[in-house]
C-alpha cells in the first residue's frame, strides 16, 4: 500500500509559501506515494490546484480531508496545536517547528502520537546539505532584505555620475556574515553600494573581502582565536566586546543602510544596536532587523512592522522568505523531498531508522514521547520536582 501524504495549506499568517510543488509532487508519487494537497494550499506562490492535479496530486477541500489516514504531513511553519490533535497517530510531521516557541506544538503532538519532524534541526553535515531548509531560506531572506532596505532608503543604491551632478553611492553595513550575511553583501554590491560587514569568526574576513567588501573588526589577538575547530563562535571577553562595539557604534554613523542578520537558536537575538547607535544615524536610513522574531537584534525593532525613531526606518519584515514564495516554495519542496527520499524505502515504506544520524538530529516527537535531547534537557532543567531533589542532594552534600 502507498504512503500517504498530505500537503497543507499554510495557516500562518503572512505565509505564503507551500511545502511541495508540482515537481516535487511527481517525484513522490515516483517513491511510490500517493499525494493529497489541500485546496488552495499553493495560492500564494501562484501555483494552481490544477498544477497540482496534473502532477499526480489528489486534491482535498480542506486540511481534514487532506490528513485523514495520512503517513506524512507537510507544512511550512508549525501546526497549532489544536490542529496536530487532528493529525493521525503514527503520522510523520515535517515543518519549521520553532520548538522553543511552540512547546505546546510539541506537547501536543507527543500526546497525538504525531512524529514530529523540525526541518530547522537539520545537522551541518555535507550529505544534508540538500535537506538544509536554514540555508535555502536564508539565501533568499539576505537578498531580500537589500531589496526591502533600498525600497525604503529613498535614494540611489549606486554612484551616479551626470551633468547636474554626482549620486553618491549608498553604504551598506551587513552585522552577520552566515549565508543571509553572504547574500546581503553580494546583492548590495551588485546594486552598486559601498558594503562592509563584521562578524566574530575570523574565517568570514576572507569570505568578505572575496565579495568586494570590506571587514570591520578589532583583529586583536584574542580575535584571531575566537573559532572553535568546529568552526564556532568562542564567547569574547568583556574587554573586547567593549572594544568591539565602540568601533561598530563609530561605524554605523556613518552608513546608510545596516543589515543584521545575527540569530542564535533557542535563545534571544543578541542586541547589536542600542537605541543609541539609532539616534547617531542620519534621517533617511534604514535599519532591516532579521532577527526580528527572536528578540531582534536592534533595539525598538518590532515584528512585521516599518518603525521610524529619529528619521531612521527600522524594518522588522519576519516573513522575507515569503515575499519570495514562488522561489521559496521551490527550494523548501527540494529540501523535504531530499529528507524524504532518505527513510522512505523500497516497496513504499517509511524507516526513521534508516539515517540515525540525521532522525536523532530532527525529530522532536516519536511514537508519544518528546525525543529531542535539547527539549528533554529543558524539560528536566524547567521542572518544579526536579528542583527540591536538587537542594536535598545539595545539603546533603
Amino acid at each position: 500500500m502507498a504512503l500517504s501524504v498530505a500537503v497543507l495549506a499554510e495557516t500562518a499568517k503572512g505565509e505564503a509559501r507551500v511545502a511541495a510543488t508540482p515537481e516535487t509532487v511527481k517525484k513522490l508519487t515516483a517513491l511510490g506515494c500517493a499525494v493529497t494537497v489541500e485546496a488552495g494550499a499553493g495560492a500564494g506562490s501562484h501555483i494552481a490546484d490544477t498544477l497540482y492535479k496534473d502532477a499526480g496530486a489528489k486534491i482535498a477541500k480542506d486540511a481534514t480531508g487532506a490528513v485523514k489516514g495520512a503517513d506524512i504531513i507537510l507544512r511550512v511553519a508549525a501546526p497549532g496545536a489544536t490542529e496536530v490533535e487532528d493529525y493521525p497517530k503514527g503520522a510523520l510531521l515535517c515543518a519549521l517547528m520553532a520548538p522553543h516557541a511552540n512547546a505546546d506544538v510539541v506537547g501536543a503532538a507527543a500526546k497525538a502520537g504525531v512524529n514530529a519532524l523540525a526541518m530547522e534541526y537539520m545537522p551541518r553535515i555535507s550529505r544534508a546539505q540538500a535537506m538544509d531548509v536554514l540555508s535555502s531560506q536564508a539565501n533568499l531572506a539576505g537578498y531580500k532584505a537589500v531589496l526591502e532596505a533600498a525600497n525604503a532608503y529613498g535614494r540611489a543604491m549606486p554612484m551616479m555620475m551626470t551633468a547636474a551632478g554626482t549620486v553618491p553611492a549608498a553604504r551598506v553595513f551587513v552585522m552577520g556574515v552566515g549565508v543571509a550575511g553572504l547574500q546581503a553583501i553580494a546583492t548590495a554590491r551588485r546594486l552598486g553600494a559601498i558594503v562592509s560587514a563584521t562578524d566574530v569568526r575570523p574565517a568570514t574576513k576572507e569570505q568578505v573581502a572575496s565579495l568586494g567588501a570590506s571587514f570591520i573588526a578589532v583583529e586583536d589577538e584574542e580575535f584571531k582565536a575566537a573559532e572553535t575547530a568546529g568552526g564556532y563562535a568562542k564567547e569574547m571577553s568583556a574587554e573586547y566586546k567593549k572594544k568591539q562595539a565602540e568601533l561598530v557604534a563609530s561605524h554605523i554613523a556613518k552608513q546608510d543602510i545596516v543589515i543584521t542578520t545575527a540569530l542564535i537558536p533557542g535563545r534571544p537575538a543578541p542586541r547589536l544596536i542600542t537605541g543609541d547607535m539609532v539616534k547617531t544615524m542620519r534621517p533617511g536610513s534604514v535599519i532591516v532587523d532579521m532577527a526580528v522574531e527572536s528578540g531582534g537584534n536592534c533595539e525598538g525593532s518590532q515584528v512585521g512592522k516599518a518603525v521610524v525613531k529619529n528619521g531612521v526606518t527600522i524594518l522588522g519584515y519576519a516573513d522575507l522568505p515569503s515575499r519570495l514564495a514562488a522561489n521559496a516554495s521551490s527550494l523548501y519542496a527540494r529540501n523535504v523531498l531530499n529528507l524524504l527520499k532518505l527513510f522512505i524505502e523500497e516497496g513504499g515504506t517509511l524507516n526513521l531508522d534508516k539515517d540515525e544520524e540525521i532522525a536523532k538530529a530532527t525529530l522532536l516527537t516519536r511514537d508519544g514521547q518528546v525525543v529531542h535531547p535539547n527539549l528533554i534537557t529543558e524539560q528536566k532543567e524547567s521542572s518544579p520536582e526536579d528542583k527540591p531533589k536538587t537542594t536535598r542532594k545539595k545539603k546533603e552534600a
